[in-house]
């Protein structure tokens, strides 16, 4: 972990890394979603999606925050060689970490009756909060260990993390959910009430979100400690250091800290709001199938949406302290070359994905959960621009923060989502198109974001984007492919049969004739390939089909 060298792509080298990490973790998360779904039901997964998000509210509040404000802040004062105060907004992160991780856990514990029964209006989603419960304090010290790393210039520890955490949840999400399921059956055969069953399975399954983050936060520990050996030198030899107090340290980091957690909040908040407006009005309403229904928005539809959006997200995080450090030495052309860079990298990604994700969802949700459903695929079909939307705002958001335009991303999410939470009400009060209302709200949320958040950076940065490259080919590219992908599937589906064969050849089809199509209509130079992971290889290829 040695001083973070800067250069037009070595941030977008640390973010691909984040980025392949993230795809990784996701696809892992997807894949093992699959058989936790068939276990536990769309009921079971309503269940842990509800309990999900009041646990991701509670982080969000307390400490989700802390590795991009540790990133920053470490980022900013490692690149003037300050590695004492480096190191001393470490620490008082870390005690900031345990106060606040030990106090939300404990409090999200003993009111997790409450939360269910009057605000979510479903009782079985308490057990699933208990078992949640104590991973808040886990993961608040481990993003301190996270956010070190990053603003220290390396992305690796937080990737390898997050990847072996999502091996852990996967393994364990799924025997436990499969044993308490077991169990819980036979509950419910004795009290004779046959939801305990998935009650008991949806617990297991966050069980493997506990020992994932408990397994993940003893790994970063590992590699601190062999770092410090390193980390003694430095500080020994450092002195440019500023000495900073502990008051001014923690005076920072909260002046940090605050917005960073007020503009996440707002951001994240939505899909909370969501489900407490969806569940109360539904019931009023008369309706009881609304856990199932939501079950089908955060186990399949955002399940889904959420695997490229995590791109953007691993991006953001790389951006940020990358841009904080160009921004104190206050080379505007290079801030603007960053944004640049990322945008592309992040619409490259994001457009074919929502166009995938709209052509051929209802086979990938056949492949992936065995449901051939008009419901889930027409969620797909009406929400996947989402993508689009999210990862460019989500990028935004890092973008402004790396800026130091901390209330910006704040004042614009509440914007957004006071006009989203309208659509929701509405949609959902007024009208007969339940879960739909919901989808149509993370669009116009999303949406209003993406817009919002464009202009602050332009207005911040005088960037502008450059919308050949970044939008125009590879949504070209993107259509073309949709078109192939989509005749492929359903001729071989004629000829086969058979939905596995046809959409996995189907695929293989799509991301051929995206790549060819993006070299054809000259979406990436020479050096913009070299940079992407394998870019040497490609770049071969390229040169031997005669592409470039």
């Amino acid at each position: 972990m040695g001083k973070k060298q800067e250069s037009n792509t070595g941030f977008v080298i640390q973010g691909s890394i984040l980025a392949m990490a993230s795809i990784i973790a996701r696809i892992i998360g997807l894949v093992y979603r699959v058989p936790v779904t068939r276990i536990i039901g769309d009921y079971g997964n309503g269940l842990y999606g509800y309990a999900f998000e009041v646990y991701n509210m509670v982080l969000i509040i307390s400490s989700y925050s802390l590795p991009a404000a540790i990133s920053k802040l470490v980022s900013a004062r490692a690149n003037r060689g300050q590695h004492k105060d480096a190191y001393k907004i470490f620490k008082a992160g870390l005690i900031f970490a345990i106060v606040v991780g030990l106090l939300a856990s404990s409090i999200t514990f003993l009111m997790a009756d409450f939360i269910s029964v009057v605000i979510m209006k479903d009782g079985m989603i308490a057990l699933c909060l208990r078992v949640l419960a104590p991973t808040i304090f886990v993961v608040a010290v481990m993003g301190v260990l996270r956010g070190y790393c990053q603003g220290l210039g390396t992305m690796i520890p937080t990737a390898i993390s997050q990847i072996l955490e999502a091996i852990v949840n996967a393994i364990v999400s799924i025997v436990a959910a499969a044993y308490l399921f077991a169990y819980g059956t036979k509950v419910g055969k004795v009290l004779q009430e046959e939801k305990y069953a998935a009650a008991y399975g949806a617990a297991g399954s966050t069980l493997g979100t506990l020992t994932s983050g408990v397994i993940g936060l003893l790994f970063l520990l590992a590699v601190f400690l062999m770092y410090k050996i390193v980390l003694d030198k430095k500080l020994k030899r450092d002195v440019r250091s500023r000495d900073e107090s502990y008051v001014q340290v923690y005076r920072v980091l909260f002046a940090t800290i605050v917005p960073i957690i007020m503009s996440t909040a707002v951001y994240n908040c939505s899909v909370f709001i969501d489900q407490t407006i969806f569940s109360n009005i539904m019931s009023e309403r008369g309706y009881t199938d609304y856990t199932e229904l939501f079950g089908v928005f955060t186990g399949k539809y955002r399940l889904l949406v959420n695997v490229p959006v995590s791109i953007a997200s691993a991006m953001a995080a790389s951006t940020m302290p990358s841009i904080t450090a160009a921004v104190a030495r206050a080379d505007v052309k290079m801030v603007r070359q960053k944004i640049n860079i990322s945008n592309r990298f992040i619409m490259v990604i994001s457009i074919p994905c929502f166009v995938g994700l709209t052509v051929l969802g209802s086979p990938i949700l056949q492949l992936l959960f065995d449901d051939n459903r008009k419901l889930p695929a027409n969620l797909l079909m009406v929400g996947s621009i989402a993508v689009v939307f999210y990862s460019l705002s989500t990028l935004s958001n890092g973008i402004l923060q790396g800026l130091n335009k901390m209330s910006i991303p704040v004042i614009n999410a509440f914007i957004a989502l006071v006009i989203h939470i309208g659509v929701v009400y509405f949609l959902t009060a007024i009208t007969d198109m339940k879960i739909y209302s919901v989808v149509i709200g993370n669009v116009v949320f999303s949406g209003i974001m993406c817009i919002l958040n464009n202009i602050a950076v332009k207005k911040a940065t005088g960037y502008r984007h450059e919308v050949k490259k970044t939008f125009f080919i590879p949504t070209l590219a993107s259509l073309v492919m949709g078109v192939a992908s989509y005749g492929i599937y359903a001729g071989l589906m004629a000829v086969t049969k058979n939905n596995t064969v046809s959409i996995l050849i189907a695929f293989i089809v799509a991301v051929i004739v995206y790549g060819v199509m993006m070299l054809v209509l000259k979406g990436f130079t020479e050096e913009e390939l070299l940079a992407l992971p394998k870019g040497g290889m490609l770049l071969g290829i390229a040169r031997k089909l005669h592409l470039m």
